[in-house]
């Protein structure tokens, strides 16, 4: 069960920058900024209840990598963020990293 709150801690990890940037000139600038609000306190809980059993420097390396991949990602599909060869390959290396210490743990 563990591993089923880091990842939901790492899916809300990426809300809450998507909300910072859905506000900026939106009309429900107010809304954005509370879901961003209410999405840094669902991750970090989430990240508090996968802690319980999963050793804290795998939790949050996999936690933060959830949300950095995962954020980069949306930026490119959603906000033609650049998805240049280095890009893209450095999110490879965050994912390869993320794999390498949970194999190890």
């Amino acid at each position: 069960m563990a591993w089923i709150y880091l990842l939901l801690g790492g899916l809300f990890e990426i809300g809450w920058p998507l909300g910072f940037k859905l506000a900026h000139g939106s009309s429900g600038k107010v809304l954005w900024i509370a879901f961003s609000v209410l999405s840094m306190a669902l991750s970090g809980l989430f990240l508090f209840m996968a802690q319980k059993t999963i050793p804290i420097g795998t939790a949050y390396v996999v936690w933060t990598g959830i949300g950095a991949v995962g954020t980069l990602l949306i930026g490119i599909f959603f906000f033609n963020d650049p998805a240049s060869f280095w890009r893209l390959f450095s999110a490879f290396l965050v994912v390869a990293g993320i794999i390498g210490i949970k194999i190890a743990s």
